[in-house]
């Protein structure tokens, strides 16, 4: 008998050892069969990816994606595989990578631990702040001064929570309210029915230096919280974010990836050849020294 349930116990653990690893594979299997991997990508999320002049949706992780797109042509020896393009917003983006229609999304998306609860995240791309932006002619010189007033926040982003605890914690009394992409946010703030725009400072800056005339806004000096970006993944599947952390670890190695950030971040983009002036942090120096997808302390 107990030889019996030994036996049994030894082949339901087999059993599940190769359930788990043909899960762990899905997401290649799935490249593999039909030779076509869908990268999604935000049609206003400058300069992480974006519309060009021409309609082509580019960017800073777009370009990142590329190489991890060569890194897998390589390994799965595809190198026919076909590459699609699929716009997300900040509600549908998550659930799409859950069911599978986008492989990876090539955005500006934060990782947390409530968002790694149903994606998984490759290693850091990308390292910001949530801070307000605000007009420079409105009076208000740091978050206090927003008591009482609307706000405005972009739907599926972690500054709609945030702004909530912000209020709550501060006692503000915050109207938030959420605005479909970063462009609508951007111009309630510039048609006067939000007060402030909540978001990551790089977005922000990218929004202000858009605008017609970026001098017409300013940051408040009130910043919180420490995110980390990565390009997202499906969770559970190992073996896929292992070749997509390789691609992304190369780079920083060699060199490469520095390059990349460099013409996003510090020249000329379009469609309108703004520059941002935004250079690499030291907090984004660490993680190109040490590649990792490790939440902040």
């Amino acid at each position: 008998m107990l030889k019996k349930y030994v036996v049994t116990a030894l082949l339901v653990a087999i059993s599940c050892a190769a359930s788990a690893t043909a899960f762990a594979g899905a997401t290649l299997d799935q490249i593999k069969s039909s030779k076509e991997i869908t990268l999604g990508y935000r049609e206003a999320s400058v300069p992480f990816s974006f519309i060009d002049q021409n309609q082509k949706p580019v960017g800073f992780s777009l370009d990142l994606c590329a190489h991890v797109v060569d890194e897998l042509k390589k390994t799965l020896n595809l190198p026919q595989l076909n590459v699609k393009y699929l716009p997300v917003t900040g509600a549908n983006r998550i659930p799409l990578i859950q069911n599978g229609t986008v492989t990876i999304e090539c955005g500006g998306t934060s990782s947390s631990a409530q968002r790694l609860q149903q994606v998984g995240f490759s290693v850091a791309t990308f390292v910001s702040h949530s801070m307000w932006l605000t007009k420079a002619d409105s009076g208000i010189r740091s978050a206090a001064d927003l008591k009482g007033k609307t706000v405005v926040v972009t739907q599926g982003s972690n500054a709609v929570q945030l702004a909530k605890e912000v209020s709550e914690k501060n006692g503000l009394g915050l109207n938030v309210v959420q605005a479909h992409d970063h462009a609508e946010s951007m111009l309630m703030l510039q048609a006067g029915r939000a007060a402030a725009f909540m978001e990551d400072d790089i977005l922000l800056a990218a929004k202000k230096a858009e605008a017609q005339n970026p001098g017409q806004y300013k940051f408040l000096p009130d910043s919180y919280n420490t995110l980390v970006y990565g390009l997202m993944v499906p969770k559970n599947d190992p073996e896929f974010k292992a070749i997509v952390d390789k691609a992304l670890s190369n780079l920083m190695t060699s060199g490469q990836f520095v390059q990349i950030y460099n013409k996003w971040f510090e020249k000329p983009i379009p469609p309108n050849n703004t520059n941002l002036n935004f250079p690499v942090s030291t907090d984004l120096k660490e993680r190109i020294a040490h590649p990792s997808d490790k939440l902040p302390a």
